[in-house]
């Protein structure tokens, strides 16, 4: 994954339902640009999705990208965790990325409960190995001035076993400086997430209601005076990305709303 100077990954959301076929053509359209493979999330924000598991597979096949499966300690105890890991190597999956799960909604939990039975620690190590390249999440949660903590569960990660990590989106050099500085001496290799934004209120809400996410000031305030939001966030993620070559070992970009067609404007 790393033999190339600066790794591109593209996130997937997959499909609510069994059909991936709209998913999947707009992926086949998006390999017309220059980037490594596909990054597929399980379950984000605690809802039911496709098997992230089964949509690798049928990424793969169709686009002859790689996809790297995203893997929870939420979802699974540690029988699945051990079936799932073997289940990816012999689909011909290489890489996952590990991590604990975002929580379960307060309003779920009558219905839906969370497992943890291992922890990050002991999957990152699982992982390894099943032989896996194994990526982590490196999340500072701006809204709680976590960075200090961030950086040692990284560290426990990396002694874990863990071979990358992946970042939090960043929207300005100074939080991109902040991140390169905290990490630098990890000794693996780090990705910055890019996520686009849409419209003014799609910068608000992630400032204000997704944790781990700041959208500095300058760049809402950007978005609300944009003629064209899209395209300003567009500008935006662009800038990030020429900001992620001069930092960082790649940079993973996060198409929102499956509006792959930004891919375009970004690469």
């Amino acid at each position: 994954m790393f033999s190339d100077p600066f790794v591109i990954t593209i996130e997937v959301v997959p499909p609510e339902g069994p059909d991936p076929a709209k998913l999947l053509a707009m992926l086949k359209t998006a390999t017309a640009h220059r980037f490594y493979g596909f990054s597929v999330a399980t379950n984000p924000v605690a809802k039911p999705r496709m098997s992230a598991m089964a949509l690798c597979a049928m990424i793969q096949q169709r686009t002859a990208k790689p996809a790297i499966l995203h893997l929870t300690t939420r979802d699974h105890n540690r029988l699945s965790l051990q079936a799932e890991l073997w289940g990816a190597r012999a689909l011909g999956i290489e890489t996952v990325m590990v991590a604990a799960g975002d929580f379960v909604a307060l309003k779920d939990r009558h219905q839906t409960t969370t497992v943890r039975d291992a922890d990050v620690y002991a999957l990152v190590g699982m992982a390894r190995q099943a032989g896996l390249q194994t990526g982590v999440v490196f999340d500072t949660h701006p809204e709680s001035n976590g960075l200090a903590k961030a950086v040692n569960h990284l560290k426990r990660k990396v002694d874990a076993g863990a071979q990358f990590a992946v970042t939090q989106p960043v929207y300005d050099e100074a939080g991109a400086d902040e991140l390169a500085q905290a990490t630098q001496s990890m000794g693996i290799p780090v990705i910055m997430g890019i996520l686009p934004l849409r419209t003014p209120r799609h910068a608000e809400f992630l400032h204000t209601r997704v944790a781990g996410i700041t959208v500095p000031e300058a760049v809402r305030r950007r978005m609300h005076t944009a003629t064209d939001p899209v395209a300003a966030g567009a500008a935006n993620a662009r800038e990030m990305l020429t900001i992620a070559r001069q930092r960082f070992a790649g940079a993973c970009i996060m198409p929102p709303f499956d509006h792959y067609e930004i891919l375009g404007d970004i690469l």
